[in-house]
């Protein structure tokens, strides 16, 4: 990682005009998400995406822009100075720092230090990304970092820049946890948003989308720079971006939206028992004990929400020996909030301390330090009697209710991204069965989500199905067991009857007491509306 960063600022005049002619220089290569996989192919492409840059580079060995700019800030390559001409403003790029000269070893009789200045490298990674509404954007991030982490540097970013690496400082780029939590992010036009910790910048970009004002912060003075990069490439409206800790930077300030990809990795203290921990990297290690940072950020965010106001956000929770991690989690949620807490993936101890020391890079040194730094995490995993850790998405909702609505779940499927709109109706819904009782709700019109099947599980020849399934291609894509009273009230659910009526007819089919019906399915409809199943029609 170069000490030096690109000093574009779209504030100054000449300096806005250089970035303008390097985004167009961007544009006119197609050095777009698009047109990367166009040149790429869906295979290299999708490697890219895993920070693989061999099949990138057997696709890139001509000489046309496009090649020439994947080369330079993708796979980290020097190019010679006429070819990165032909692709870029060079003398913009030098003059704010995007580009450096190389220089090469001195032949016999030169004067050592002297630059070749016949090639030129990338300072920076900067990665074509599409907007949600097929805008062209570009992350900057460390060379080596767009996926990987601090391991990543030394494996793409060559010798050269591995020797520059400040690791605690690394900033990444675009990766899964990213993606995630963008998809997630409510589809709101608000006033105000923060996005806290905001490395190179990626929810900033989406949050000014659809806020008037975007804060971001992050406690590397580096990712503050390397997100308004970011959002200057990007051609973005520059968010207000400062350093700090947490809430720190906006003590006294509330928002309608909060965003956050936090430093959610529950790892060893930096010099532990064994004083092999390694050390903190500040874009994954919080420096809390266990699971406290996402617990301080899930109970500290409600008094910087105002009414109505979301916090989103990525975390990671211990599962404690003894305890439910459901309680664990719930038990963070401030008065005053409805929550929905969905945990995603569970990994026991040894599985996540191998993850993570991949992607510090600790496998490729010696094994007796790797060994080592093993050891410190597992044994803070046991001083803290933690078995495993849940990886997960937690949404807040500042509602004022006396009794909220806190739904703590796991769902390891496959789901639909974006789920922006997902998570606006499931709040929605939760408003409505808190206000709506047994007798309004038999009153009350229904009808069946879209894309909802019915599936019959028995065995092969039975007479009547063990069990009935209505199952989601939608959304959460959910599946539910229902028994024959819930999957006849399902599909007939048109919004035209009140779902009184229909349970009086359907025990008139069967034979059985209405009353009876009545008393004991109003469970079995609240769940199914809860799961998104049936959705109330408003009726005039």
């Amino acid at each position: 990682m170069s000490t030096h960063l690109p000093t574009a600022d779209p504030q100054d005049h000449e300096s806005a005009a250089r970035l303008t002619a390097l985004r167009e220089a961007l544009l006119t290569a197609a050095f777009t998400a698009d047109g990367l996989l166009e040149l790429l192919g869906a295979q290299a492409y999708a490697a890219l995406a895993r920070n693989e840059t061999v099949p990138a580079a057997r696709a890139t060995g001509g000489g046309t822009p496009l090649e020439t700019l994947v080369r330079l800030f993708l796979l980290q390559r020097s190019v010679p100075v006429e070819q990165a001409r032909a692709a870029l403003p060079l003398e913009e790029c030098l003059a704010d720092g995007w580009l450096v000269r190389e220089q090469a070893e001195n032949a016999p009789g030169e004067a050592a230090g002297e630059p070749a200045g016949d090639e030129v490298r990338a300072t920076v990674d900067v990665r074509p990304y599409a907007g949600p509404e097929g805008q062209d954007w570009w992350i900057v991030s460390d060379l080596g970092c767009a996926v990987g982490g601090a391991g990543g540097v030394a494996g793409a970013a060559g010798a050269k820049a591995a020797a520059e690496v400040d690791r605690s400082q690394v900033v990444l780029g675009v990766g899964g946890a990213s993606t995630t939590l963008a998809g997630l992010m409510v589809p709101l036009a608000v006033d105000t948003a923060l996005d806290l910790g905001t490395g190179s910048g990626v929810q900033a970009l989406h949050a000014a989308q659809r806020a008037g004002r975007v804060v971001a912060t992050d406690l590397n003075p580096r990712a503050v720079r390397m997100a308004a990069l970011t959002l200057a490439l990007s051609d973005t409206a520059p968010a207000d971006l400062r350093e700090g800790s947490l809430f720190a930077p906006v003590e006294e300030e509330t928002f309608d939206l909060i965003v956050s990809n936090p430093p959610f990795v529950i790892s060893p203290p930096t010099a532990g028992r064994s004083g092999t921990a390694g050390p903190r990297l500040t874009y994954r290690d919080g420096g809390m004990a266990g699971d406290d940072l996402c617990r301080a950020l899930v109970q500290q965010s409600a008094r910087h929400l105002n009414d109505g106001g979301y916090c989103q956000l990525l975390a990671n929770w211990c599962h404690v020996e003894g305890e439910d991690w459901r309680d664990r989690v719930r038990s963070w949620v401030p008065a005053g909030c409805d929550a929905w807490i969905v945990q995603r993936e569970v990994q026991d101890v040894t599985q996540y301390t191998e993850l993570w020391l991949r992607d510090s890079g600790d496998h490729r040194g010696d094994p007796e330090t790797y060994a080592a730094r093993y050891e410190e995490w597992l044994e803070e995993f046991a001083a803290g009697r933690t078995t495993a850790v849940g990886f997960g998405w937690i949404t807040l909702r500042r509602s004022g209710a006396d009794q909220p609505s806190i739904t703590v779940e796991e769902w390891s499927h496959p789901v639909e991204q974006p789920l922006g709109a997902v998570i606006l109706d499931h709040f929605a819904r939760q408003d409505y069965l808190r206000r709506t009782d047994d007798a309004a709700l038999l009153a009350a019109h229904f009808r069946l989500a879209d894309e909802v099947v019915q599936e019959q599980v028995g065995m092969p020849g039975a007479e009547d199905p063990e069990h009935v399934v209505l199952r989601q291609n939608r959304g959460m894509r959910r599946a539910t067991k229902v028994d024959t009273v819930g999957a006849g009230f399902a599909g007939v659910c048109d919004g035209s009857l009140p779902a009184g009526r229909i349970l009086d007819a359907i025990a008139q089919l069967m034979g059985e007491d209405p009353v009876l019906i009545r008393d004991r399915t109003p469970e079995a409809i609240r769940l199914l509306v809860e799961q998104g199943f049936l959705l109330p029609v408003e009726r005039p």
